[in-house]
């Protein structure tokens, strides 16, 4: 009997452990998958009636030019954040906003929030947009995008294209997330749900503008729980900038696994050529030789050196006029005498080549008879 009831007891607990499993390959499907509509419930002041045991503080600070806006819409910052029972503190002459929690708060998440809120009115976000991060389902994150470019001007350029003409391709990512971007300095404030945020933070790090096709999908029940791969389009990064090419480029040497060889020594030079063998006052003479055929052989070029400033220059050659005569066939007399009459028909003071005989007057006559 206790056999029996032994064999009972394991087959149940194995037959429990593979319904546990069953159970849990269910459960894991089905946690892909959020119902719609589906909201967290509200905290409220039951779910803490109590409060908190200890008071926590944040505080920020702000530049100079953001103190008259927030001088405006400080009241209503104030009212806000007082249906949390959060107090709020503006110092004006530190520049700073402070938050911190009352004997009445009851969430202790409400903190955070409002720490949230006042680093983002510092950051130039309007009030209007800057209270949503007090509702459950809103969060905030600051990217920060200087360090993704090594070089200002490229970094300018991609921030430009990133809001695009009149802020286009901003308003754009805007509404594909369901989130609100500020673009200011080297930092972008991201306001809007969880998703959203993830993909503001993936388009602006790595450049992602599948968006649209993403959207799309999402909204088909079907294709929730399967990988989008197939869907999005594959970019190829081409690297266009060719690398630049050494001046001097080294050949490299075919391998060989022996290893060169070794170089001659002086001995081994000397039993060569047999000078090993020879006496030393026969080595010390045939140096004493080497040694004076060098020496004539300085001796004659520097001779030559020097006799190179008394060797003349060679002197071009002269090329002689030569002065044709003029063939008589080619001379027209007759157009030079035609030239000289019509020089000397020209006055010029000149006489003129047939005169005209001057006649004399009667009183002259008259005078000669007499005489």
């Amino acid at each position: 009997m206790a056999s029996s009831t032994n064999e009972g007891s394991v087959n149940e607990t194995r037959s429990g452990k593979k319904s546990k499993k069953n159970t849990n390959q269910v459960d894991e499907s089905q946690l892909f998958a959020v119902p719609d509509g589906w909201k967290e419930p509200a905290f409220t002041k039951d779910d803490n009636p109590k409060g908190l045991l200890e008071e926590s503080s944040f505080a920020t600070l702000f530049p100079k030019y953001r103190e008259a806006y927030l001088k405006e819409c400080w009241p209503l910052v104030q009212k806000a954040l007082g249906d949390s029972h959060i107090k709020a503190t503006l110092d004006l002459i530190e520049g700073s906003i402070t938050v911190c929690t009352t004997k009445k708060t009851f969430d202790p998440y409400a903190v955070v929030r409002a720490r949230d809120l006042i680093k983002l009115l510092a950051r130039s976000v309007p009030f209007e947009q800057a209270v949503r991060i007090l509702e459950d389902d809103m969060a905030c994150d600051i990217i920060k995008i200087g360090t993704l470019v090594r070089t200002r001007e490229r970094f300018v350029k991609r921030r430009q294209r990133l809001i695009g003409p009149k802020g286009s391709t901003l308003k754009a990512l805007e509404l594909l997330t369901n989130c609100y971007v500020m673009v200011q300095g080297n930092t972008v404030s991201a306001l809007g749900p969880f998703n959203g945020l993830k993909e503001v933070s993936a388009d602006f790090l790595n450049q992602d503008h599948t968006l649209m096709i993403k959207r799309e999908l999402s909204k088909d029940p079907e294709l929730r729980l399967q990988s989008w791969e197939r869907f999005l389009p594959n970019f190829r990064h081409k690297n266009l900038t060719k690398r630049k090419e050494p001046k001097k480029k080294t050949t490299k040497k075919e391998y060989t696994p022996f290893p060169p060889q070794q170089p001659e020594s002086q001995i081994d030079k000397e039993l060569a050529t047999g000078e090993f063998f020879l006496r030393e006052s026969v080595k010390k003479r045939k140096k004493m030789e080497e040694i004076k055929v060098k020496q004539a052989e300085v001796l004659s070029k520097r001779q030559e050196e020097r006799n190179r400033a008394f060797i003349p220059p060679k002197e071009k050659p002269v090329m002689k006029k030569t002065n044709k005569a003029p063939s008589e066939a080619k001379i027209n007399i007759e157009a030079i005498k035609a030239k000289v009459r019509k020089a000397k028909t020209k006055k010029l003071g000149a006489p003129s080549v047939n005169p005209v005989p001057q006649t004399k007057p009667a009183y002259d006559k008259k005078k000669k008879n007499k005489g």
